[in-house]
């Protein structure tokens, strides 16, 4: 099947949520519990529940599109030179989950030829998802119903306020460019993982900058925020994909998106 990027079709949006639900299902069934740590390689946390999230939603898609790839966090890739490539995370901010947080998530994104035209950020303990797709408004669905979820006009950088999820992630020369950026703002704030970029694409912050993060951390995230009328970029305001170097700037406004890279560049 070969589609254009122009307009997601609504198959793979009800795909994406059945994905978003099987890894719901997982993740709920296991909150709280007294799983066994694990550390990977690179001294991140896994659980069985992030195991068996992936697991799940690999089903699926090998059941419905089996000529699709997989890239996965906890089992690679599958297929990477398909046109349709799935992006999975099953729990997004694992630290989090394993100390009873409930602010975890999952991301399901779809890349086609390398870029993501779907993104979904499920929030299993919340109960709220946000889903955005190419040619589709973005949409966050809560205890509520479903709704359009669009940013907010933040046309200062003075006047922003800035999510991330820790600072230590910026290390090295990124580390003074982030403080420019975070001096600048009104008021910054650490925590949140993926639910920071739904709040931005419900208009509750302005920007979120992060920087390390693995193409699953953040693919899912472009399709909504640009679905919610904001941008997202690298840190150059190159668009986001599966060779981006990890560090991504979000914002609501491109007035402040464009104040935020001139000082994430020197400025």
């Amino acid at each position: 099947m070969t589609v254009t990027a122009a307009r997601c079709p609504e198959e793979f949006l009800s795909l994406a949520g059945r994905l978003a639900e099987a890894a719901r299902a997982v993740a709920r069934r296991h909150f709280r519990e007294r799983l066994p740590v694990e550390d990977k390689a690179d001294d991140s946390p896994v659980t069985r529940a992030d195991r068996e999230a992936e697991t799940a939603m690999r089903e699926i898609i090998g059941a419905d599109y089996p000529g699709h790839g997989i890239h996965g966090e906890e089992f690679g890739v599958e297929n990477p030179k398909a046109e349709f490539v799935w992006v999975l995370d099953p729990i997004d901010g694992t630290k989090r989950f394993i100390t009873g947080n409930p602010l975890f998530g999952c991301l399901v994104a779809l890349l086609q030829g390398g870029r993501p035209i779907l993104g979904v950020i499920d929030m299993p303990i919340l109960g709220e998802r946000w889903l955005g797709a190419a040619g589709h408004a973005t949409t966050f669905t809560d205890a509520k119903g479903t709704r359009e979820a669009r940013v907010r006009p933040c046309a200062d950088l003075p006047a922003a306020t800035l999510l991330s999820t820790a600072p230590e992630m910026f290390q090295g020369d990124r580390a003074p460019a982030f403080d420019r950026l975070r001096s600048a703002a009104k008021l910054t704030l650490y925590g949140g993982d993926c639910f920071n970029y739904g709040l931005l694409a419900s208009g509750f912050t302005d920007l979120v900058v992060e920087a390390d993060l693995a193409p699953y951390d953040h693919l899912a995230h472009a399709p909504i925020i640009a679905g919610a009328g904001g941008i997202m970029t690298d840190w150059q305001g190159r668009p986001t994909g599966l060779d981006s170097d990890g560090c991504v700037l979000c914002a609501g406004d491109p007035r402040c998106h464009e104040q935020a890279i001139s000082l994430l560049q020197g400025g």
